[in-house]
């Protein structure tokens, strides 16, 4: 291909390599410069233009990525119309994109003129998504260049294809400990039928036992019976060896174990199993959170009847790394004290009361004390260290009532913006050897100490109990123990919605505490509940 400047005159024929704007005339990139565009670009005071032109031998841009394209697409894959040297590739059906490496590397070493990119391998796509693309980065390249590409594509075929989803019908088995909620079961479920819904597959019947060998033996085999393709297990207890309950359940009806673990982040205690035909699988914790993790990488794979082996999960290592596994225990440069986890404790106390009318709440009184100073004597009579109090709306009269109380008094100047800025103010505050901090309301008169500590003693990093909320009959409430992981979530919430959506966010790391009474979902915002509130103190 010839490339360079030459006079107009002398273009005819040739290929605008860059757009040209004079006035209001306009030559886009790409153009294949005719007598008109000669003309125009004469009366617009063009004297010198950049072309390409083809040699002897040479394909077009879009000739070549059409022919490469069409020698790459194979089962469930079409190619759409070659444009400006690119031509995409989309997937005609849903199911997992299956990719050869190899073939797709060699393709981009024949010539730097020829480009081939695709999505992730076994990435699951739906009908309609682009998979691939070829690019040819020239306005032309070498004929010799296209037909090696396009031998070798021929040769590797397939080089690319959709995996159609086969397995439709799914057995889930959970199994039981006590504290393990039921809620906890319904929710994994739900999970699990939205994560397989996309492949067209549904849970055909489901059992809950205990966590034994037999009992869950039993379940495997009533499942495999009743037409189940793929077996699904949910431990109450996460499978610590090829011994454990789990994979001893599979062997004990007949099947064996192909691979336990992956080097997949979430997904690591991953069990692939096989009975009669059939896969089963071990699920990790992380399977019952609807966020991505090395469980989702299996199953889409064998829902799409494509074999996963044990080659197959230890090579997934690079790339494993999905995200900050937020359960996972941080490196600490000096030990826990023999005392527990350090706390701290955030009383918000900024607000303006508006539903009160005339009314300061965080002053209002109950037994001849202010909310506020209820609130933060709990908070001190607690196992919490440090005692943070951020004040904002009426912060003089706040502030004097609690005088003689060890807080730390905390401003927040933009109270008015809600409750995420004093939030912000009061987490900005919390010393650096805290490893987590209580939010609690100025508000509520009735959460005590006992109950701030019995959060506190649930608060376990090493066990993945970093966001800790009291329950009261399935309904969650305050106060609400934070780990520093999530310091930064919380800072950067605005207006007055709270951090209730982060702990949807984050449910792997969410730990309930059942509570008794109305404590922890009581709080004071109108002249009716300040008078409810003092009523049933009164009668305690």
């Amino acid at each position: 291909m010839k490339f360079g400047s030459v006079p107009v005159a002398d273009a005819l024929g040739a290929t605008a390599v860059h757009s040209i704007r004079q006035g209001d005339f306009v030559l886009k990139k790409g153009t294949r410069i005719g007598p008109a565009e000669i003309a125009a670009l004469t009366s617009a005071g063009v004297k010198d233009i950049t072309v390409a032109r083809l040699d002897p031998g040479d394909v077009s841009e879009d000739q070549a990525a059409a022919d490469i394209a069409a020698a790459i697409k194979n089962e469930g894959v079409r190619a759409d119309r070659a444009f400006t040297g690119r031509c995409n590739l989309f997937a005609e059906t849903s199911g997992v994109l299956v990719v050869d490496k190899k073939a797709i590397d060699a393709l981009n070493r024949i010539d730097e003129a020829i480009t081939v990119a695709t999505l992730p391998a076994y990435k699951p796509v739906v009908e309609g998504e682009m998979v691939a693309t070829v690019k040819i980065i020239p306005f032309a390249v070498a004929g010799a260049a296209r037909d090696q590409a396009v031998a070798a594509a021929a040769k590797a075929k397939p080089v690319i294809r959709i995996a159609p989803y086969k397995l439709r019908k799914v057995g889930v088995v959970s199994t039981l400990l006590p504290g393990l909620s039921p809620k906890v079961i319904e929710k994994t479920l739900k999970i699990t039928t939205a994560r397989i819904e996309p492949a067209g597959a549904h849970i055909i019947a489901e059992k809950r036992v205990p966590h034994e060998q037999a009992a869950l033996a039993r379940a495997i085999d009533e499942l495999l019976n009743a037409g189940a393709e793929l077996v699904i297990v949910f431990g109450a207890s996460a499978i610590a060896d090829r011994r454990d309950v789990i994979p001893a359940a599979v062997e004990a009806v007949g099947g064996e174990i192909e691979h336990f673990g992956m080097p997949v982040d979430p997904g690591n205690l991953m069990l692939i199993g096989r009975a009669r035909g059939h896969a089963v699988l071990g699920a990790p914790g992380c399977a019952r959170s609807p966020k991505e993790n090395g469980f989702d990488w299996v199953l889409m794979r064998l829902l799409a009847g494509l074999p996963v082996t044990r080659a197959d999960i230890t090579s997934m290592g690079v790339g494993g790394l999905l995200m900050e596994i937020v359960t996972r225990p941080q490196p600490r440069e000096e030990p826990v004290p023999e005392a527990g986890r350090r706390v701290a404790a955030v009383v918000l106390a900024a607000g303006r009361s508006t539903r009160m009318g005339a009314v300061n709440k965080m002053l209002a009184e109950i037994g001849g004390k202010p909310l506020v100073r209820i609130a933060a004597e709990q908070a001190v009579a607690s196992r919490a260290k440090p005692v943070i109090v951020v004040t904002g709306h009426e912060r003089e009269k706040v502030e004097d009532t609690l005088k003689g109380l060890p807080v730390r008094l905390v401003h927040n100047p933009d109270f008015s913006e809600g409750l995420g800025s004093s939030l912000k103010a009061g987490i900005a505050t919390v010393p650096a050897e805290a490893d987590a901090a209580i939010i609690c309301l100025g508000d509520m008169p009735q959460v005590d100490a006992a109950l701030i500590d019995r959060l506190i003693s649930a608060f376990d990093p090493d066990r993945g109990a970093l966001v800790v909320v009291p329950s009261i009959d399935g309904r969650r409430g305050n106060p609400v123990v934070w780990s520093r992981r999530f310091f930064h979530d919380l800072m950067s919430i605005q207006g007055d919605i709270g951090a209730r959506h982060l702990i949807g966010n984050y449910a792997e790391a969410v730990v309930e505490v059942p509570v008794a009474g109305a404590a922890a979902l009581t709080d004071v915002d109108t002249p009716e509940s300040l008078s409810a509130v003092k009523a049933e103190i009164e009668r305690a």
